[in-house]
């Protein structure tokens, strides 16, 4: 009876392996999206670049079109800004002062190898009016931004840290 069994399982099993067989193996997978992260750095250099730009144009409106909407900033001896509503209230009194100017250097952009976020790093000198002084003075310190890709394809900041390297002079 076993070798009835095994002579019913095999004349089953034989034809169906050897049409198996004539088939066409399954189609590769798609290679991985290939991520063009100078791009990406070249991208987050520049809105950095426009923000900058509008900042020291004194347009708090366009300064704070660049964040992502939950976006949080950190700026040293402050509470934390969340969102660009408040953003915009921060920035507005910052370009308020006639003085406000801020310039970057020695910037670095680290792009993530899924190329969904990007980490700006830089020195910057923040120029302003001492409010106790009333005396121009520049501040100088390190900025780090973090960048998400929106749904749109377009970069904006998810968070900002603004940390003084020394007393402003």
């Amino acid at each position: 009876m076993h070798r009835q069994v095994f002579r019913g399982l095999a004349l089953t099993i034989v034809p169906t392996l050897a049409a198996l067989g004539g088939c066409t193996p399954p189609a590769a997978p798609p290679p991985a999206a290939i991520i063009d992260t100078a791009k990406i750095a070249d991208a987050v250099k520049g809105d950095v670049g426009q923000l900058v730009t509008t900042f020291n144009a004194h347009d708090a409106a366009m300064t704070v079109a660049h964040d992502a909407p939950d976006y949080v900033g950190m700026f040293h001896g402050a509470p934390n800004v969340v969102g660009p509503e408040q953003d915009l209230a921060v920035t507005k009194r910052q370009v308020s002062d006639p003085a406000a100017k801020v310039a970057v250097s020695d910037e670095v952009v680290d792009v993530a190898k899924s190329g969904e976020m990007a980490v700006y790093r830089a020195t910057y000198a923040f120029t302003f009016t001492d409010p106790k002084s009333k005396a121009v003075v520049t501040e100088p310190g390190n900025w780090i931004l973090g960048y998400k890709v929106q749904a749109d394809g377009t970069w904006k900041m998810a968070w900002s840290v603004v940390s003084n390297t020394g007393d402003a002079r």
